[in-house]
């Protein structure tokens, strides 16, 4: 595997990922979405964006630290 890219990507430099938002966002745009890229040096990553800013930047998180991330939400 390559070594990741130490720069955070904007959204337009993921073409082709389907972006989406929770079942439970209101629309109102005050959420986050997500995507998985499937090709290039983001593929297996998991890229999230602000849906107020959709051609802003992606942070980046390996499944693992996603996984962790989301743990420490729902513990409190």
């Amino acid at each position: 595997m390559s070594p990741l890219r130490r720069n955070i990507p904007v959204s337009t430099d993921l073409p082709g990922v389907r972006w989406l938002r929770s079942s439970y966002s209101t629309g109102a745009n005050n959420c986050v979405e997500t995507a998985r890229p499937s090709a290039g040096h983001w593929a297996g990553l998991l890229a999230v964006r602000d849906s107020k800013n959709p051609a802003g930047p992606a942070l980046l998180f390996s499944p693992g630290s996603w996984t962790t991330f989301t743990a420490g939400i729902h513990r409190g």
